[in-house]
């Protein structure tokens, strides 16, 4: 397996599991991870959220961990980087409002490069124009950006454990898709584990 330097982009509020898993699963595996915020540097922490499904008309949320980015939102040269993900939670609400975060987005997706999205984090994806033509799973709140961003939302099974992989794209609707969803990206990324 080539190693792949890959960039996570987070913000506050960013769902705890979809950060956290697919941060630790990448790294184990041997990838390079720079897990970055606008406005925060190397160091500094993103607060999180922990979402669950517990019969109400949407998820719950509790506080999270804090979660310590390991690179500098303003040092990111996106040319430097192998594949992107975009964690859900309440984050990419806000993240998708910052420009330099739009244009990282569309070097990814223009270059044909990995990108993994998971619940809310197709907003991003929306956000950057990058879904037209493309299938994109997500949280089923996001149904209507990833449609109105000219993408095909792809509806999610009962337990929310399915992920869907279009090209370069790797998402999912909720953190119990993690063994899919990060099974599908590090097939995306080329990456094997052995037993």
């Amino acid at each position: 397996m080539s190693k792949k330097k890959i960039l996570m982009l987070v913000g506050d509020f960013a769902e705890d599991y979809e950060t956290m898993v697919p941060f630790q699963i990448l790294t184990m595996v041997g990838h390079e991870v720079h897990a970055v915020c606008p406005g925060k540097k190397k160091g500094q922490t993103v607060k999180t959220a922990i979402h669950d499904f517990e019969g109400d008309q949407t998820y719950t949320e509790k506080p999270g961990h804090n979660f310590m980015l390991n690179a500098d939102f303003d040092s990111v040269n996106e040319a430097d980087y192998d594949a992107l993900v975009i964690p859900g939670g309440r984050a990419p609400e806000y993240l998708r409002l910052t420009d330099r975060v739009l244009e990282i987005v569309k070097h990814f997706a223009q270059n044909n490069k990995p990108i993994a999205a998971i619940c809310h984090g197709p907003q991003i994806l929306a956000a950057a124009g990058v879904l037209k033509g493309k299938q994109c799973s997500s949280y089923p709140a996001v149904k209507t950006e990833v449609e109105l961003a000219g993408g095909t939302w792809i509806a999610n099974n009962e337990t929310f454990s399915n992920a869907h992989t279009d090209g370069n794209l790797v998402s999912a609707p909720a953190w119990p898709a993690h063994p899919e969803w990060m099974k599908q990206f590090l097939q995306v990324l080329g990456s094997k584990i052995e037993a």
